[in-house]
C-alpha cells in the first residue's frame, strides 16, 4: 500500500541492478536539501510479504545492512537499506562517525526528514511497512515512530532508548518491538523501564525482549560485544513479529 510522506526527496532512476539468489539488488539515488543520498533496495523473488526498511549504525550503510537486507528479501520482504549520511560523507573512524551522528541528534528536524525522504524515495506498493535499525538506527527508528511516520511497525536492535526533551509518543501510528541486552551500557534496564511506561502512556503497542547479559553490538559479528545466540534470538524475534503484523 503506498502511503504519502512529506519530504524533500527527489527519485531518480536506479543506478545499479543486481541479482541474488532468491530476488534482485538495485540501487536509488536521491537528494534531501543539497545532499545526495543512496539505498539498496533488495526485492523477492513474486509479490513482497511487506517492505522493511532498515537504518544503519553510526558508521553508516555498509555490507552489515546490506546483508540484513539480504536476507529479508530471501524471507519474502522487499527491504530497503537506507543512508541517512549522504554519499559524500567521510566515515573513516570514530570521529567521522560522531560527527554525523551527532550533527542529527542536534538537529531534530533534519533528522526526521532524511528518514521520511529515504522512505519515500524508495516506498512500493506492498501492504504493509516496517521500519528497523542497529544501535544509531534503532535510536533513529524510535525518532521515527515519536515523529509520527505513517507505517505500520518499528523495530529497534540495541539502539538508544532515551527520548529527547519535547518529544513523546503520541504521533506514533505502528507498534514497537525494542530488541536490547541487559547489559547495554548506552541505554540500560532502567532507560528501557521509562520508555515502555512512556508506550504504555499514550497506548502505543509495543513489546521487548530482553537478552541477559548482552551489552551495544550483540547482533555484529566481528565486534567485542558480539553474541550469537542473542544475535539469532533477536532476528528470530523480529521475523516472528514481521510474520504476526502481516498475516491475515
Amino acid at each position: 500500500m503506498l502511503k504519502r510522506f512529506l519530504s524533500a526527496a527527489s527519485l531518480s532512476i536506479f543506478a545499479a541492478s543486481s541479482v541474488f539468489a532468491g530476488g534482485h539488488g538495485a540501487t536509488v539515488s536521491y537528494t534531501v536539501g543539497q545532499k545526495t543520498f543512496e539505498a539498496v533496495v533488495k526485492t523477492p523473488e513474486g509479490t513482497p510479504t511487506a517492505t522493511v526498511y532498515i537504518i544503519h549504525d553510526w558508521n553508516g550503510l555498509d555490507a552489515y545492512e546490506i546483508k540484513r537486507a539480504t536476507m529479508l528479501a530471501e524471507l519474502g520482504y522487499r527491504a530497503v537499506a537506507l543512508d541517512l549520511f549522504g554519499v559524500d560523507a567521510q566515515l573513516n573512524g570514530f570521529e567521522d562517525y560522531r560527527r554525523e551522528t551527532g550533527a542529527l541528534y542536534q538537529d531534530r528536524t533534519e533528522f526526521r526528514a532524511r528518514i521520511s525522504a529515504g522512505i519515500a524515495a524508495t516506498q512500493g506498493d506492498a501492504q504493509k511497512d516496517f521500519l528497523m535499525g542497529y544501535c544509531f538506527g534503532g535510536a533513529a527508528v524510535l525518532e521515527g515512530a515519536r515523529a509520527g511516520i505513517d507505517l505500520d511497525g518499528f523495530i529497534s536492535f540495541h539502539g538508544g532508548l532515551t527520548t529527547p526533551e519535547g518529544q513523546d509518543y503520541s504521533q506514533a501510528k505502528g507498534s514497537v518491538l525494542v530488541l536490547h541486552g541487559s547489559a547495554d551500557p548506552v541505554s540500560g534496564m532502567q532507560d528501557l523501564a521509562t520508555l515502555l511506561d512512556e508506550l504504555n502512556e499514550h497506548n502505543v503497542t509495543h513489546d521487548a525482549r530482553v537478552y541477559g547479559g548482552a551489552r551495544h553490538s550483540f547482533t555484529v559479528e566481528g565486534s567485542r560485544d558480539y553474541l550469537p545466540d542473542a544475535d539469532a534470538q533477536s532476528w528470530e524475534a523480529l521475523v516472528d513479529y514481521l510474520r504476526a503484523e502481516t498475516s491475515g
